[in-house]
């Protein structure tokens, strides 16, 4: 589903208060279809020969690990190390991925869901808080944001230190380390939060108004049976996704 270009804007016009009330979203499966961290890891793969070798061969190790919870963010990090090396620092991978936004725009234009975007919009224009919660770094989501707004919308997002001349995950927004990194920025009592993932149930739980969007199908009954009842399960024009279709925020 492509992005409708003149989409509304995301503005600053009624920035949320210190008193109103909070809204987080996740990104992937939720304002972008798909997961804009692989498509990253992947370009960053993809750059080199003796980078995608190095893929392959690890993959049958780091695969499993990705697919299974607890060792995930170790996964995810040789995927990541071995796309980062020679990149030393935080400063290196933001510039990287502004280079890769640049360079993929189109592409990363028609994954974002025109009516997610709405419904970001709307909280916006209501004054409350918002603020996006992502497994992503925090400068993917903002450059992919920015697309659609110019100002400062929060992004909590994965953390990554230096290893052996390149990079990996020091924190991993996700599960129920999102909720401690959303804490620790000074964040509570959630109002509203939007998600498409199982891992973000200890999310989905905080919120007051839990909101489940563009789901796998096969996990709309686990989502109906540990939600309270009528807890809204819907798709933002996600492919392929479950949940009530859904045409505009309205």
């Amino acid at each position: 589903m492509s992005a409708n270009l003149d989409s509304p804007r995301i503005t600053g016009k009624r920035p949320g208060l210190p008193y109103a009330k909070l809204v987080v979203f996740d990104f992937d499966h939720t304002l972008y279809d798909g997961d804009s961290g692989q498509h990253l890891v992947t370009w960053l793969i993809t750059r080199h020969w003796a980078r995608k070798l190095a893929a392959i061969l690890l993959a049958p190790l780091l695969l499993p690990m990705v697919a299974w919870l607890p060792t995930r963010r170790h996964g995810i990090s040789g995927f990541l190390w071995i796309g980062s090396i020679g990149l030393h620092d935080r400063r290196d991978l933001d510039a990287v991925i502004d280079r890769y936004v640049q360079a993929n725009k189109d592409a990363i234009r028609a994954r974002l869901l025109p009516v997610a975007l709405e419904v970001l919009h709307g909280h916006r224009m209501a004054g409350d808080r918002v603020v996006v919660a992502t497994g992503a770094p925090p400068e993917l989501a903002r450059a992919i944001l920015d697309f659609v707004a110019h100002e400062d919308l929060p992004v909590i997002g994965s953390l990554f230190h230096p290893f052996l001349g390149g990079l990996i995950t020091a924190e991993h927004c996700h599960a129920r380390n999102k909720m401690r990194m959303l804490w620790d920025a000074g964040y509570d009592q959630i109002a509203v939060a939007y998600s498409d993932s199982s891992a973000d149930l200890p999310l989905l739980h905080a919120a007051k108004q839990p909101v489940v969007v563009n789901p796998k199908r096969k996990r709309v009954a686990m989502f109906r049976r540990v939600l309270p009842p009528g807890t809204p399960i819907i798709n933002w024009g996600c492919p392929g996704r479950g949940g009530e279709a859904v045409a505009s925020a309205a």
